[in-house]
């Protein structure tokens, strides 16, 4: 009952901040499009357009390679990336309720299998540890390096833009030789195991990943071309924070147009906003579900009432969610765009008028 109040409520609060926040976003990228002016040379650094929103797209530039001296990595990029895997036991559950004596239960039968993990599997919390023990920790940890100078042409990029380059690949293993006598190379892992084909559970598995390529000897590709649309401070490119308040700091791992960037961010926004309404409606759904729940636990011992009971609280949650939803976004729309508010308000009646014309009439009774 608490908890079903408490997403009742979180969901006007999650209903309502999105749309303002959605607003808001709108707004500053439309000014964002309104002001950035596009670099022809990410080579030259112009004085005159210093501190202004600008667009530029080229390649990725570092001054020096990353490198795992353990394994012999080492290539011109951006970042890059080790994963470990451990080869461990995994616990699964698979449960079914059935009704014994008018009362339901719950049976839960657990099996175990190996697996390649990159996480830790604590295995003393299986139902059965016993025979399905795993290591406590990896012997190799995972790490991702990133380089302190990564550049567009003359401009220096910022923290925040270099926390957008994730497009990692996996390094092709293919002519590298074992770094040591107990690791073996097969595929594109680096196995700590006597026989990759039949590991033991505690064997590890060691991958490599690199994300932006960058200009300079490499061992895989030409240098990642990426687009970005930052404020100029010099030679270094930073966020820009517009009238509305948001900050404009993008990047894509492509050659876009300015248009086209703000186009992505849009559509990004959209998609964003239809999520958490969704996730604002569910929330209020199931919050309005639990509230109602003590009716259900009443008829509990009727099967066939139960069933229709249970049918009646399910719509009418969602009825009130869908109504009480809609009046929520018309709120947040309200000082912004109070038709549009209106026409949702309207709309937000429409579950209650038609809940009422399937009630039948004293009369017609």
């Amino acid at each position: 009952m608490a908890i079903g109040v408490l997403m009742f409520a979180l969901s006007f609060y999650l209903l309502f901040s999105n749309e303002g926040r959605a607003l808001q976003t709108a707004n500053s990228l439309n000014e964002g499009l309104s002001l950035v002016v596009s670099l022809e040379d990410v080579n030259f650094v112009n004085q005159q357009i210093d501190g202004k929103l600008v667009h530029l797209t080229g390649p990725l530039r570092t001054s020096k390679p990353l490198f795992d001296p353990n394994y012999g990595i080492s290539i011109q990029a951006a970042k890059l990336k080790r994963q470990v895997e451990m080869y461990q036991w995994v616990e699964y559950d698979d449960s079914r309720e059935y009704e014994e004596n008018g009362e339901v239960k719950k049976e839960t039968r657990y099996s175990y299998n190996t697996e390649w993990k990159s996480e830790v599997v604590d295995s003393r919390k299986f139902d059965r540890e016993i025979g399905h023990e795993n290591p406590s920790a990896k012997a190799v940890e995972c790490f991702t390096a990133a380089a302190h100078d990564i550049a567009l042409g003359k401009f220096l990029l910022s923290k925040g833009l270099i926390e957008e380059i994730n497009n990692f690949k996996q390094i092709s293993l293919a002519k590298l030789e074992s770094p040591h006598a107990e690791i073996v190379v097969d595929e594109d892992y680096f196995y700590h195991s006597s026989n990759p084909r039949r590991p033991e559970v505690g064997d590890l598995r060691v991958s490599f990943f690199y994300a932006g390529l960058s200009e300079g000897e490499s061992m895989q590709s030409p240098a990642d071309v990426v687009t970005v649309v930052a404020q100029q401070r010099g030679s270094r490119l930073d966020s820009y924070k517009t009238k509305s308040g948001d900050e404009l700091e993008i990047l894509y791992m492509e050659s876009l147009s300015a248009k086209e960037v703000f186009e992505r961010q849009h559509e990004g926004n959209f998609m964003k906003t239809w999520a958490l309404r969704v996730g604002g409606w569910l929330m209020m759904f199931v919050g309005i579900n639990l509230m109602t729940r003590i009716l259900h636990t009443l008829v509990d011992w009727f099967p066939v009432v139960r069933d229709l009971v249970n049918l009646g609280l399910k719509l009418f949650a969602a009825s009130v969610a869908t109504s009480l939803s809609l009046l929520t976004i018309a709120v947040g729309w309200l000082f912004y765009r109070p038709i549009w508010a209106l026409l949702i308000a309207v709309l937000a009646l429409v579950p209650i008028v038609l809940a009422k014309t399937r009630v039948p009439s004293k009369k017609n009774q």
